[in-house]
């Protein structure tokens, strides 16, 4: 047995130093033709970051060396596996960063660095029959039927170069291809599926649509107005919805527009994962201010309601809105929120009426989570019980121990929970951590204890190794089986062992077997198997909401925290008053964001529950009922670090519902439109009929409607199924 600690090839940097060097070369470096860059492990990455930010080298997230285990397919030839996913499964990290960490971390014994080099782009145009055999560059051979094929839905694999958005129609079919306008894909340009999604929603949004193709906007263009984008969007808009709408194209390309997007919105530079919520609400906001019939905005001093009717003051608030903010936007997107606010002392009430574009609705939140654990005890022939537990989701580790103790009957002092990844401890937990830190991928493990020193066990197979800088053989380790924690008694322990285990952060005991006595004496099959509880036999059920919850949350009473207080006129100071906001009027078109991504103090997390909304309703507030319709969905596939958008929407001549994924555009059924990805929904008020843009083609059919209409109270969104 071996025991071993903390060391590396060269004495590190202060963790700070280490984390804004690396920082800045990956922030700085540039892709230029020829350079190295290299592949390390992703989530060995992220625990370096997670290392350096805490600030303490002795943090139990220490990473030890670079690992790049997960990535290969064999540990004899080094071969990748296929298909690795980049911040997934990878990052990538200039040559300078890459010595860097090897020289502070140093590498697992036997893995070589994986070096690639920047290649120049190689790309060229191919029009060729859809009915011939692709061969060219290719491993698969796959004949293409579908009209609507193009490159990317073919795999493309073992060293070939992966090609998007590339027709492989000929010219001639493409110059004669007549479809449905607005049926139309947009390319992924790396990492642009959320604009994509918010683009198709607003693109099946009939006045907007409309607006710009009639060339309305040429007339509004505000070319000087500060708050614009000297009209640039608006155009760059515009071209993208002409294309979409000509009838003419499979999929457009909206590299111009994203280029716009980024020039004027820098968190949208480069090809990073943004959100689609936020991309669209940047877009209204710029397409607004770009066609802003208001050119020079006169200063409006807001008045108090002073026990004027609600009416009256509704009616100011608006005309004093449009005197400064008059567009198509405006005319289609927003609306009246009645915004009351209470005094808790002098009970001073204030009453104001604010313009809004969208409602951003809260989802109800569980105050429980659900973790599945593995308990390991004390009892070496014992296997491994996975466990279900229920824990408060603001809870603590020990929340967790307490939990399991009810299962298990071991007092949760005598228990210690670890993430167990790669067959080594990724991390042990305090009891006073947070559970926000355990993601519900993570394997759980929560192993008896006593009162005494905790050393880690490994397990090691000694395996031949080619060293490839001096081109000699040797041998190195491969971890195996699952890692435990011995109890070491401190009584046996001399002064200098004990002395070794306080300091040492994560010291650990391994155990190196030769690969001919791990084959006769250690059986895989068996050593992986765990039992079940009768806890993982209790079906999970999926939590489903109605669209009116939300909106009554949106509304509830709520009192404002200390970082917002509101100042009383008549107290003369800032006051923790109570707020309520109601719906006033609503807009031609009402958007709908769906609030899945939850921060709070103590938890992160993405709300996957199922909202059910209603495709078609009727709303009043106050006035006489107005018939929405459900026209659009982006939806959001994933988790809150990555996930894919795509949108559902309903075409405006035709009234067919699509489903559009980046460039693919499939049919789509009401009944599949309702599912735990909506995240942003939108509905129009049909009021008036509007003349198709062209004459469909006659194989469209619409879908049949459903009969589902909601009715409403008065004053408030309020939908009850009739």
């Amino acid at each position: 047995m071996t025991a071993n600690s903390r060391c590396s090839a060269a004495e590190p940097p202060g963790l700070e130093t280490q984390r804004r060097e690396i920082e800045s070369l990956l922030r700085e470096c540039e892709l230029r033709v020829g350079d190295s860059w290299y592949v390390v492990e992703h989530r060995w990455f992220e625990q370096w970051k997670e290392f350096v930010e805490t600030g303490d080298q002795n943090s139990p997230s220490f990473p030890g060396q670079i690992n790049n285990t997960e990535l290969f397919e064999d540990l004899d030839s080094y071969h990748l596996k296929e298909r690795l996913v980049e911040n997934e499964d990878f990052v990538l990290v200039p040559a300078e960063a890459w010595h860097k960490l090897q020289a502070w971390y140093g590498m697992v014994d036997g893995q070589p660095p994986l070096e690639r080099k920047v290649n120049p782009p190689r790309t060229h145009a191919v029009n060729t029959s859809r009915s011939r055999w692709i061969h060219r560059s290719f491993s698969r051979y796959k004949q293409i039927h579908d009209s609507d094929a193009q490159i990317h839905s073919t795999y493309v694999t073992d060293n070939s170069t992966y090609m998007t958005n590339i027709m492989l129609n000929s010219a001639e079919e493409q110059d004669s291809y007549r479809g449905q306008p607005g049926v139309c894909g947009l390319t992924n340009l790396g990492n642009t599926c959320f604009m994509n999604s918010a683009l198709q929603c607003l693109s099946n949004t009939p006045p907007l649509t409309e607006y710009f193709l009639q060339s309305s906007y040429l007339e509004e263009l505000n070319f000087t107005n500060p708050l614009g984008m000297k009209g640039e969007i608006a155009e760059a808009y515009a071209d993208v919805i002409k294309q979409m709408w000509s009838g003419r194209h499979y999929s457009v390309v909206p590299r111009v527009f994203k280029t716009k997007v980024g020039h004027f919105a820098s968190q949208f530079l480069g090809y990073q994962q943004h959100d689609s919520q936020e991309l669209l609400s940047f877009l209204l906001d710029g397409l607004h201010e770009d066609l802003n019939r208001v050119k020079n905005k006169e200063y409006i001093e807001l008045r108090d309601a002073d026990g004027r009717p609600d009416q009256e003051v509704a009616e100011e608030a608006w005309r004093n809105h449009r005197r400064r903010n008059d567009s198509v936007i405006v005319d289609t997107f927003h609306g009246l929120f009645k915004s009351t606010l209470v005094c808790p002392e002098c009970h001073k009430v204030s009453v104001t009426f604010d313009p809004f574009c969208y409602l951003s609705v809260p989802l109800p939140v569980s105050k429980e989570r659900v973790m599945e654990v593995f308990f390991v005890s004390l009892d070496p022939y014992a296997k491994p019980v996975q466990h279900r537990v229920v824990v408060p989701k603001a809870g603590k580790v020990s929340d967790l121990c307490s939990a399991l103790s009810e299962m298990t009957k071991v007092p949760p002092t005598q228990m210690v929970v670890a993430d167990v990844f790669n067959h080594r401890f990724y991390k042990i937990y305090n009891a006073d951590e947070s559970l926000s830190c355990i993601l519900d991928r993570d394997d759980i493990f929560q192993q008896q204890e006593e009162e005494q020193v905790l050393l880690a066990l490994y397990l090691r197979e000694r395996s031949h190794y080619r060293d490839y800088g001096s081109g000699s053989s040797s041998y190195g380790t491969t971890l195996f089986g699952h890692p435990l924690l011995l109890n070491v008694p401190r009584s046996s322990c001399n002064e200098e062992a004990t002395a070794f285990f306080v300091c040492v952060a994560q010291p650990y005991v391994a155990i190196d077997w030769d690969p001919e006595m791990k084959k006769r004496f250690y059986n895989e099959n068996e050593a992986e198997k765990y039992v079940k509880h009768t806890s993982m036999e209790v079906p999970q059920q999926q939590t489903t909401v109605q669209l009116q919850e939300c909106i009554e949350l949106f509304t509830t009473v709520e009192t404002l925290e200390e970082e917002n207080p509101w100042y009383c006129p008549v107290c003369k100071k800032h006051q923790l008053a109570t707020k309520k906001l109601d719906l006033w009027s609503l807009p031609e078109v009402l958007i709908i964001h769906l609030k899945r991504f939850s921060y709070t103090k103590f938890t992160r997390e993405k709300l996957d529950s199922i909202v059910e909304f209603p495709l078609r309703k009727n709303l009043s507030n106050g006035e006489p009922l107005s018939r929405y319709d459900l026209i659009a969905v982006s939806n959001h596939y994933g988790g809150l670090r990555d996930g894919h958008y795509t949108s559902y929407a309903k075409n405006k001549d035709n009234g067919q519902w699509y489903y559009f994924d980046d460039s693919k555009v499939t049919y789509a059924r009401e009944d599949q439109i309702v599912t735990n990805a909506a995240y942003v929904l939108f509905y129009h008020r049909q009021d008036q009929i509007r003349k198709p843009t062209l004459p469909a083609p006659d194989d469209i059919t619409s879908c049949k409607a459903e009969d589902t209409e909601l009715g409403s109270a008065a004053s408030y969104f309020n939908m009850e199924t009739e």
